[in-house]
């Protein structure tokens, strides 16, 4: 029967940010030199810069698709993975990441709420698909044969993010919250704290420097996730 911290656990919800893959080496946007300090995000990731320059938009998220061949999954992807197949209860993984680093590491079941990278979508007839090549304007559509209707599927600002129904449900009915390497600024994901607390979960953060929501965690734990995310794994599997 797992339990954590004295108490019975049953379903847990884990929330992953830029943090676990800047382990493997993919940059953040945030950081001093990530990609915010090489592009303006409103000339990339938004619908409106999207049409206003196609081709930079284009050129911008097929350079990191070609580079998620250059990184791997480290030790917290799969030791979450190893939380999914081990852990005699549910979990349930909710990622801000784009890269495909948590399947890499062995994870059968994650939730992409911003899109991912490796996927495109036709805006005319919703066609999605996946690909490791690259794609412009110039591309046809797999579903519909059109031209000039593909675009990366990520979530971007001003948009929605995927899955919030199914995250919220998962959020109200579990015993323990864990996030790991986010930085507490993006909503709606910033929030998951709150609706975890508010249904009495247990909370912990684990993450190398405070996040703006740090103080709302029960449980802080300040390290590499590749250190502190297999640590407390190996608690939750102890029972």
């Amino acid at each position: 029967m797992p339990y954590f911290n004295g108490r019975f656990i049953e379903r847990i919800v884990v929330l992953t940010g830029a943090g676990i893959s800047a382990e493997s080496g993919v940059p953040t946007f945030r950081d001093a030199d990530g990609l915010w300090e090489k592009h303006d995000p409103m000339t990339i990731a938004t619908p409106e810069a999207f049409q206003r320059d196609p081709a930079l938009v284009y050129r911008f998220y097929n350079a990191r698709r070609s580079k998620l061949a250059e990184v791997s999954p480290n030790s917290a992807h799969e030791s979450l993975a190893r939380l999914q197949r081990e852990f005699a209860g549910d979990v349930f993984l909710v990622t801000q990441n784009v890269d495909d680093l948590h399947e890499r590491g062995g994870s059968g079941q994650v939730c992409h709420m911003h899109g991912e990278l490796l996927a495109l979508l036709c805006t005319k007839c919703g066609h999605g698909d996946y690909t490791h090549e690259d794609f412009d304007a110039s591309s046809r559509c797999p579903g519909c044969g059109s031209t000039g209707t593909l675009r990366p599927d990520i979530v971007w600002f001003g948009e929605f993010p995927y899955h919030m129904d199914e995250i919220e449900a998962r959020l109200g009915g579990c015993e323990l919250f864990i996030a790991i390497g986010t930085s507490g600024q993006v909503y709606p994901a910033a929030g998951f704290v709150r609706l975890a607390l508010a249904r009495g979960a247990t909370t912990v953060e684990i993450n190398r420097e405070l996040s703006d929501v740090t103080g709302l965690f029960h449980h802080q734990r300040r390290g590499l996730a590749t250190v502190e995310v297999a640590a407390l794994v190996e608690e939750l599997l102890a029972y």
